[in-house]
């Protein structure tokens, strides 16, 4: 969807400042937000792409406004709502207010590390021929969806050149309202500098897409 997540090329929200890789934390309830998150959706209630809706879904003066894991913690209390895990009413209370719903037993530590590692593949068997092959110029299509998709705004419209093919993968904007996994080929689509941004942009500078076939058409 067209929201305030989707930030990419947008002027105004000042420099991008990377940070080391090792600095993941910026106060002490950050990780606990990291850990609810996380156990929150071990019933298997909503899959990854529906997590990430929820986020992206938050009202722009609402998402704008908080921290990163405050997105985080909003989206995850939006979701337990949503599957009946919590009621708005406990959420408002700070406490449960009725028996709690049934959940898989929850995760011993020891085996937190190996769950997390396993993850959720999402590559799955090709049901075809890839429409695409490395070295094909490609157009993302010019798209507006109304829910979720991985399709970063700024390069709709846009020709690049295909760089890989990554296999048969879960289509997110499928898989993210209850739609099914759809899988489709997912490429690696490679933009230029003033292909996205125009004759002033920096003519060494690439960007890479990973993109779903149904993202693109041929050029």
């Amino acid at each position: 969807m067209n929201g305030a997540h989707d930030l990419g090329g947008a002027m105004g929200f000042g420099p991008v400042e990377p940070e080391p890789e090792d600095v993941r934390f910026h106060a002490g309830w950050e990780p606990l937000v990291l850990a609810l998150t996380l156990a929150a959706a071990r019933p298997g209630c909503w899959s990854i792409d529906e997590s990430r809706h929820a986020r992206e879904s938050l009202p722009p003066p609402v998402y704008l406004t908080l921290t990163y894991y405050e997105i985080w913690l909003a989206a995850t209390e939006k979701l337990l709502v949503t599957h009946g895990l919590v009621g708005a009413d406990e959420l408002e209370a700070g406490r449960p207010l009725r028996p709690r719903a049934d959940a898989p037993a929850a995760l011993d530590a020891g085996s937190v590390a190996r769950v997390l590692a396993t993850g959720a593949p999402t590559e799955r068997d090709a049901a075809g021929t890839p429409r695409f092959a490395p070295g094909d110029r490609v157009r993302a299509r010019v798209m507006h969806p109304r829910g979720h998709t991985r399709l970063p705004r700024y390069v709709r419209g846009r020709s690049g050149t295909v760089e890989a093919h990554r296999g048969t993968h879960v289509l997110p904007d499928a898989r993210a309202h209850g739609l099914g996994e759809c899988p489709e080929p997912l490429y690696t689509v490679v933009f230029t500098g003033p292909e996205l941004w125009g004759p002033d942009a920096d003519p060494t500078t690439t960007v890479s897409v990973d993109a779903w076939e149904s993202y693109l058409e041929p050029v």
